[in-house]
């Protein structure tokens, strides 16, 4: 595996993406897309208790009990934004721990790979080896990744229409629209929110340019795809 030329550091903000290998479909039902999402929320937290599918045998008050614990354990990360798509995934991190990304990224994909290739009766790996990482050198940049990120289920077509894109379930979009959703994860928005004068004007910036990006499908400077 070659070396990586991006050196993630305390503090930073970076865009992580991988994909599946040979691009193949999996996140389709929501039983894996759940289970991806859970595995994100609970590897970003260091000195974790048990392993995710210890963690998931435990009783419902049990449960209950860690993830409360959880809320006074140290992050080696922040999750700015994210969204999950058929083959592939997008997350937009602070790092806040030394080698927090990167043992990240292992421990989340490795713990998914585990469920899917036991639910699915196969072996090996199925993510590629290597996930895609860019340093955020400016706000600008932030915004727009944020932005990115977020219109990608409309850009490649999963949602016809841009208006699904508020009720996407695996994007954290609704979660910045003000909205509920059925997982854990707690996005630290303000850093992008507070730079809006309302809500609707976050929205109208993720909209303005949803034509541009679904012709272009890609921004090269932004992205690995």
């Amino acid at each position: 595996m070659p070396l990586r030329k991006t050196v993630f550091a305390d503090g930073e903000f970076y865009h992580i993406f991988n994909r599946t290998i040979n691009k193949e479909t999996i996140f389709i039902r929501s039983s894996e897309c759940n289970r991806f999402l859970l595995s994100l929320f609970y590897y970003q937290h260091l000195n974790l208790p048990t392993k995710l599918s210890y963690f998931l045998s435990f009783g419902f008050d049990k449960r209950l009990e860690v993830i409360k614990n959880l809320e006074e354990i140290q992050k080696r990360i922040e999750i700015i934004c994210f969204c999950l798509m058929p083959n592939h995934y997008h997350l937009l991190l602070k790092q806040l721990a030394k080698d927090g990304i990167s043992s990240y990224v292992r421990l989340f994909q490795n713990s998914f790979t585990r469920f899917f290739n036991t639910k699915n009766t196969r072996s090996g790996y199925l993510f590629e080896g290597q996930f895609k990482a860019v340093r955020v050198e400016d706000n600008n940049q932030l915004l727009h990744l944020n932005r990115y990120i977020h219109l990608n289920p409309y850009s490649s077509f999963v949602v016809k229409h841009l208006e699904e894109l508020e009720d996407y379930p695996y994007s954290s979009f609704a979660k910045y629209l003000g909205k509920k959703q059925n997982n854990l994860i707690a996005c630290h928005k303000e850093i992008v929110l507070s730079q809006f004068p309302d809500i609707k004007s976050y929205k109208r910036f993720i909209y303005d340019q949803a034509g541009y990006q679904k012709q272009l499908k890609l921004i090269r400077h932004l992205t690995f795809e």
